[in-house]
């Protein structure tokens, strides 16, 4: 819930346009104004309602805000935002509580919002450095650090004293860290590595409980995954604490636990319960013999087999859970009290194992600036980058990095394409294979997700901007018609890839949709033949050759006319044929905005 207190009543548009663009925000004011609900007094109001609100925004001077909130500051760990935004709403001010609270960034939205300029004033902002304060937050990870020490560590980071970085896993956070390292600090990957007779200051995120001699602040994602095996109705008094004190001998954080996992067998068991109460931020799941039935387990038990249908229950529900990555701790067999017998083991989550990594990236329909932010960050920090040349532009691999290989798969056959992305994969490095459009249509993908899969390889696919929507901005079309057509067929006509019967073109053109035909103009004739068995001849088409790229060229024309197109301007490759009375319609109006049109933003 957030407050705009308005002290002048001129500004009551400004703070009607903020109530309207935040969320659950409420004006009040000591002038009886129409929307605005009343109050005596800002000090007093602020003493009775500061902690109620999770943030405060004052519209008017900064005097009066400071006054009004004075008596109620506690610390940064419990007091709300607090903002003073000035009558013209041309600075907005950061006054209280600015990272943990989130002050800062409410203060860089409302200045959005008024056309203003963010005045922030903490030291880590306006260095450029992490706000180390809200990291945990924002990535999801977790820290046990004591208010006082936070303090001092963050005094460490600010005043720029030379500092180390531990990086043991790898995630979204990480790769903020890693992309934003400020000059005084040095990223490592092994505790080993790090010279600490050079550091005044460590920052790990990490599961792993480590020992050094300078001051630390221990980052704790979730990334450990348990798995855990016990006898019938076994009583879980202990066992938590067992547990905990097990993975601390062995030097695993249990905050940097994610799951808590078993099978079938054992759903309704109290020791699940008890577990799930001691480690309340993490997620049960349930397995079933079929799931685990072909995971290899380390230390099999024929017992075990007889019983549950699996070789070790704890095993392999942390195995399965990780998304098989490595056993941190293998099966550990424990009886605290006369047969209750249970067994755990923990795995880390395969994702955040540093190692190779493949990112299948969708290069857009041609023009680089098109390829996504986070495709274009992945093109530049890949170690190989491997791009289908014949459909590609070259120009995409300019964001590579100094040092980086960049090679065309164009005249490569896939076997050869496997063992080159392999080979990068096998010595950990970061390989980036570039597809064009969006490698998920047509991308011929599936085939390499399979050798990935079949040699456990990590892999991700980051998407991309599709030909059929670079059409539409090519066209100034939108592919759908109120009231008339709301479907976008993709598809291709039947060429050396048969297809399916019921996907045919022409009975696909009974619908009359919009469609986007691809890797077809080669066979323009049957084309035209199958959509006029269903399309009016006039209905409008485009021969789009070469969408965003220099020679980029757009033909409109008629139906009837659609394979003469093809054939007259010489279409061959890279040419995505439109068909529908979408292309330059301008009739039809959405209902989206009308004024009568409610919905959970507009009420």
């Amino acid at each position: 819930m957030k407050a705009i207190i308005l002290i002048s009543e001129t500004s009551l548009p400004l703070a009607q346009t903020i109530q309207q663009e935040l969320e659950e925000a409420t004006i009040y004011s000591k002038t009886p104004l129409e929307g605005c609900t009343p109050i005596a007094s800002y000090s007093r109001f602020m003493g009775e309602h500061f902690a109620d609100f999770e943030s405060i925004i004052f519209i008017g001077a900064l005097g009066i805000c400071v006054r009004s909130i004075a008596d109620c500051i506690k610390n940064k760990y419990k007091d709300p935002a607090v903002v003073c935004v000035d009558s013209t709403g041309h600075f907005v001010i950061s006054v209280l509580s600015g990272h943990i609270g989130g002050a800062n960034e409410l203060t860089r939205h409302i200045a959005a919002i008024t056309g203003g300029e963010a005045v922030i004033t903490t030291q880590s902002d306006n260095a450029g450095l992490w706000a180390l304060d809200t990291l945990a937050k924002e990535y999801g990870w977790k820290i046990s650090v004591p208010p006082a020490e936070m303090n001092r560590l963050i005094t460490l980071f600010v005043n720029q004293k030379p500092t180390a970085l531990l990086l043991d896993i790898k995630d979204k956070g990480t790769a903020y860290l890693e992309r934003t390292l400020p000059t005084h600090v040095k990223v490592f990957y092994h505790l080993d590595d790090i010279p600490r007779q050079e550091f005044e200051l460590m920052i790990a995120v990490t599961p792993y409980i480590y020992k050094v001699e300078i001051p630390m602040l221990c980052f704790r994602p979730a990334v450990l995954h348990l798995g855990v095996g016990c006898r019938k109705q076994c009583n879980p008094s202990g066992i938590a604490e067992h547990i905990e004190k097990v993975m601390r001998e062995q030097s695993l954080c249990p905050l940097s636990l994610a799951t808590v996992n078993t099978i079938e067998l054992k759903k309704n068991e109290p020791l699940l319960d008890a577990l799930h109460q001691q480690w309340q931020g993490t997620s049960q799941h349930i397995y079933s013999v079929e799931e685990l039935k072909d995971i290899e387990v380390p230390n099999p038990s024929e017992k075990a087999f007889e019983v549950t249908g699996i070789y070790g229950v704890a095993e392999s529900t942390a195995l399965k859970s990780s998304g098989e990555g490595p056993l941190v701790l293998e099966k550990q067999k424990g009886v605290l009290t006369e047969g209750n017998h249970f067994t755990f083991a923990i795995a880390m989550s395969a994702a955040v194992t540093r190692g190779g990594h493949i990112e299948i990236v969708g290069a857009g329909p041609g023009d680089p600036e098109l390829v996504s932010v986070r495709g274009k960050r992945m093109l530049q920090t890949a170690d190989l980058i491997l791009y289908a040349g014949s459909l590609v532009p070259r120009e995409l691999t300019f964001y590579a990095k100094e040092g980086a290989t960049v090679r065309s798969s164009a005249s490569l056959a896939l076997e050869e394409q496997f063992a080159l992305m392999k080979e990068f994969y096998d010595r950990g490095l970061f390989v980036v294979r570039l597809h064009t459009g969006d490698p998920c249509i047509y991308g011929a993908i599936q085939e390499q997700m399979a050798f990935f899969d079949r040699y456990k390889m990590s892999y991700h696919i980051t998407p991309g901007i599709s030909s059929f929507q670079a059409a539409a901005a090519a066209l100034k079309s939108q592919f759908t018609i109120p009231e008339k057509v709301q479907s976008i067929i993709l598809t291709r006509g039947e060429g050396r890839t048969p297809m399916p019967e019921k996907e045919q073109l022409h009975k696909l053109a009974q619908s009359q949709s919009t469609m986007c035909i691809y890797l077809s103009a080669g066979i323009a004739e049957q084309v035209q033949a199958e959509l006029l068995q269903a399309y009016p001849p006039e209905t409008p088409v485009a021969a789009c050759y070469k969408l965003t790229w220099k020679e980029e060229q757009i033909y409109r024309g008629e139906l009837k006319d659609l394979a003469k197109i093809v054939r007259e301007n010489n279409l061959t490759l890279t040419t995505l044929l439109v068909v529908g009375e979408a292309i330059d319609n301008r009739k039809g109006l959405s209902r989206l905005y009308a004024h009568e049109f409610k919905h959970l933003f507009r009420k």
